[in-house]
Protein backbone atom coordinates (compact mmCIF):
# COMPACT_ATOMS: atom_id res chain seq x y z
CA UNK A 1 0.00 0.00 0.00
CA UNK A 2 3.07 2.31 1.12
CA UNK A 3 4.78 1.76 -2.41
CA UNK A 4 1.62 2.16 -4.57
CA UNK A 5 1.44 5.54 -2.64
CA UNK A 6 4.70 6.75 -2.94
CA UNK A 7 4.36 5.74 -6.48
CA UNK A 8 1.30 7.60 -7.66
CA UNK A 9 3.06 11.04 -5.60
CA UNK A 10 6.40 10.19 -7.17
CA UNK A 11 5.69 9.44 -10.34
CA UNK A 12 2.01 10.84 -11.22
CA UNK A 13 1.14 14.20 -8.75
CA UNK A 14 4.92 15.88 -8.62
CA UNK A 15 5.68 15.05 -12.40
CA UNK A 16 2.19 17.03 -13.50
CA UNK A 17 2.89 19.55 -10.43
CA UNK A 18 6.13 20.07 -12.17
CA UNK A 19 5.00 20.43 -15.55
CA UNK A 20 1.90 23.07 -14.58
CA UNK A 21 4.35 25.63 -13.13
CA UNK A 22 6.46 25.06 -15.73
CA UNK A 23 3.52 26.07 -18.04
CA UNK A 24 2.61 29.14 -15.79
CA UNK A 25 6.31 30.22 -16.10
CA UNK A 26 6.84 29.19 -20.06
CA UNK A 27 8.77 32.14 -20.99
CA UNK A 28 11.56 31.06 -17.79
CA UNK A 29 10.42 27.42 -18.12
CA UNK A 30 11.63 27.43 -22.11
CA UNK A 31 14.78 29.42 -22.31
CA UNK A 32 13.23 33.08 -22.47
CA UNK A 33 13.77 32.67 -25.99
CA UNK A 34 13.64 35.92 -28.41
CA UNK A 35 12.39 35.45 -31.56
CA UNK A 36 12.27 37.80 -34.21
CA UNK A 37 9.14 39.29 -36.46
CA UNK A 38 9.80 36.80 -38.80
CA UNK A 39 9.99 33.65 -35.79
CA UNK A 40 13.98 33.42 -36.50
CA UNK A 41 15.38 32.69 -32.49
CA UNK A 42 18.03 35.77 -32.24
CA UNK A 43 19.34 34.24 -28.81
CA UNK A 44 17.93 34.17 -25.20
CA UNK A 45 17.76 37.30 -22.84
CA UNK A 46 18.94 34.88 -20.21
CA UNK A 47 22.56 34.80 -21.76
CA UNK A 48 25.03 36.93 -23.22
CA UNK A 49 26.47 36.85 -26.63
CA UNK A 50 29.39 38.54 -28.00
CA UNK A 51 28.79 41.68 -30.04
CA UNK A 52 32.41 43.39 -31.51
CA UNK A 53 31.21 45.88 -33.95
CA UNK A 54 30.93 49.92 -32.88
CA UNK A 55 27.64 50.17 -33.71
CA UNK A 56 26.75 47.88 -30.34
CA UNK A 57 27.06 47.96 -27.26
CA UNK A 58 29.48 45.58 -25.93
CA UNK A 59 29.17 43.04 -23.21
CA UNK A 60 31.14 41.96 -20.31
CA UNK A 61 34.24 40.05 -21.19
CA UNK A 62 33.73 36.06 -20.88
CA UNK A 63 35.94 33.23 -20.40
CA UNK A 64 32.66 30.74 -20.86
CA UNK A 65 34.64 28.82 -23.79
CA UNK A 66 36.31 30.56 -26.43
CA UNK A 67 33.70 32.99 -25.13
CA UNK A 68 30.24 33.06 -24.91
CA UNK A 69 29.92 29.16 -25.12
CA UNK A 70 27.19 27.72 -23.29
CA UNK A 71 28.25 24.51 -23.49
CA UNK A 72 31.23 25.79 -21.63
CA UNK A 73 29.79 27.98 -19.08
CA UNK A 74 32.04 29.29 -16.48
CA UNK A 75 34.63 31.81 -15.09
CA UNK A 76 38.51 31.68 -15.59
CA UNK A 77 39.20 30.72 -11.93
CA UNK A 78 42.08 32.91 -12.02
CA UNK A 79 42.65 34.05 -8.73
CA UNK A 80 43.74 37.68 -7.06
CA UNK A 81 46.96 37.51 -7.63
CA UNK A 82 47.03 35.66 -11.02
CA UNK A 83 49.28 37.57 -13.18
CA UNK A 84 47.37 36.26 -16.43
CA UNK A 85 44.10 38.19 -14.60
CA UNK A 86 46.27 41.42 -14.04
CA UNK A 87 47.31 41.29 -17.67
CA UNK A 88 43.79 40.50 -19.05
CA UNK A 89 42.03 42.98 -17.40
CA UNK A 90 44.89 45.44 -18.42
CA UNK A 91 44.34 44.85 -21.66
CA UNK A 92 40.51 44.98 -21.55
CA UNK A 93 41.25 48.45 -19.62
CA UNK A 94 42.94 49.59 -22.62
CA UNK A 95 40.57 48.20 -25.24
CA UNK A 96 37.67 49.86 -23.39
CA UNK A 97 39.13 53.38 -23.20
CA UNK A 98 40.08 53.46 -26.71
CA UNK A 99 37.01 52.24 -28.63
CA UNK A 100 35.06 54.26 -26.43
CA UNK A 101 37.37 57.46 -26.65
CA UNK A 102 38.17 57.93 -23.18
CA UNK A 103 40.88 58.91 -21.69
CA UNK A 104 43.68 56.71 -20.32
CA UNK A 105 43.09 57.47 -16.95
CA UNK A 106 39.40 57.54 -17.27
CA UNK A 107 37.40 55.42 -14.60
CA UNK A 108 35.79 51.99 -16.07
CA UNK A 109 33.31 49.98 -14.34
CA UNK A 110 34.32 46.67 -13.40
CA UNK A 111 32.08 44.79 -15.17
CA UNK A 112 33.75 45.80 -18.55
CA UNK A 113 36.83 44.70 -17.68
CA UNK A 114 36.08 41.79 -15.79
CA UNK A 115 33.99 38.40 -16.16
CA UNK A 116 30.95 36.98 -14.46
CA UNK A 117 31.16 33.55 -12.45
CA UNK A 118 29.40 32.15 -15.50
CA UNK A 119 30.73 33.87 -18.88
CA UNK A 120 27.52 34.36 -20.03
CA UNK A 121 26.06 37.40 -18.34
CA UNK A 122 23.66 38.86 -20.24
CA UNK A 123 24.02 42.26 -17.85
CA UNK A 124 26.15 45.13 -18.17
CA UNK A 125 25.31 48.21 -15.92
CA UNK A 126 23.98 50.98 -16.57
CA UNK A 127 27.58 53.09 -15.87
CA UNK A 128 28.97 50.72 -18.39
CA UNK A 129 26.12 51.18 -21.13
CA UNK A 130 26.09 55.30 -20.30
CA UNK A 131 29.92 54.68 -21.55
CA UNK A 132 29.76 53.29 -24.21
CA UNK A 133 26.28 55.79 -25.64
CA UNK A 134 28.09 58.13 -27.47
CA UNK A 135 30.44 55.50 -29.58
CA UNK A 136 27.15 53.40 -30.49
CA UNK A 137 24.75 56.73 -31.62
CA UNK A 138 28.31 58.10 -33.26
CA UNK A 139 27.98 54.84 -35.65
CA UNK A 140 24.85 54.85 -35.82
CA UNK A 141 23.91 58.60 -36.41
CA UNK A 142 21.56 58.46 -33.79
CA UNK A 143 21.36 61.69 -30.41
CA UNK A 144 23.47 60.36 -27.46
CA UNK A 145 19.92 61.24 -25.80
CA UNK A 146 18.13 59.01 -27.63
CA UNK A 147 20.27 56.16 -27.36
CA UNK A 148 19.68 57.35 -23.90
CA UNK A 149 16.43 56.60 -24.00
CA UNK A 150 16.79 53.04 -25.15
CA UNK A 151 19.28 52.43 -21.98
CA UNK A 152 16.60 53.33 -19.80
CA UNK A 153 14.21 51.11 -21.52
CA UNK A 154 16.10 47.55 -21.90
CA UNK A 155 17.22 48.10 -18.42
CA UNK A 156 16.01 45.74 -16.14
CA UNK A 157 15.22 46.14 -12.44
CA UNK A 158 17.48 44.30 -9.35
CA UNK A 159 15.35 40.83 -8.55
CA UNK A 160 12.15 40.97 -5.90
CA UNK A 161 13.36 44.66 -6.82
CA UNK A 162 15.95 44.95 -4.05
CA UNK A 163 18.29 41.92 -4.96
CA UNK A 164 21.47 42.89 -6.62
CA UNK A 165 21.74 46.16 -8.95
CA UNK A 166 19.58 47.06 -11.85
CA UNK A 167 21.51 45.94 -15.47
CA UNK A 168 20.73 46.63 -19.50
CA UNK A 169 20.19 43.59 -21.37
CA UNK A 170 22.90 44.01 -24.00
CA UNK A 171 21.23 41.77 -26.78
CA UNK A 172 17.55 42.82 -26.34
CA UNK A 173 19.24 46.23 -26.54
CA UNK A 174 21.06 46.17 -29.61
CA UNK A 175 18.36 43.93 -30.97
CA UNK A 176 16.23 47.14 -30.63
CA UNK A 177 18.37 49.44 -31.71
CA UNK A 178 18.68 47.31 -35.34
CA UNK A 179 14.64 47.60 -35.30
CA UNK A 180 14.32 44.09 -34.25
CA UNK A 181 11.01 43.80 -32.17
Amino acid sequence: MGTAMLAVVCCGIYPVLVYGLGRAFADKADGSIIFDEKGVVRGSKLIGQNFTAAKYFHPRPSSAGNGYDATSSGGSNLGPTSKKLADAIAQNLADYRSQNGLATNADVPADAVTGSASGLDPHISLENATLQAPRVAKERGMKVEDVGTMIVRYTDSPDLGFLGDAGVNVLRLNLALDGVK
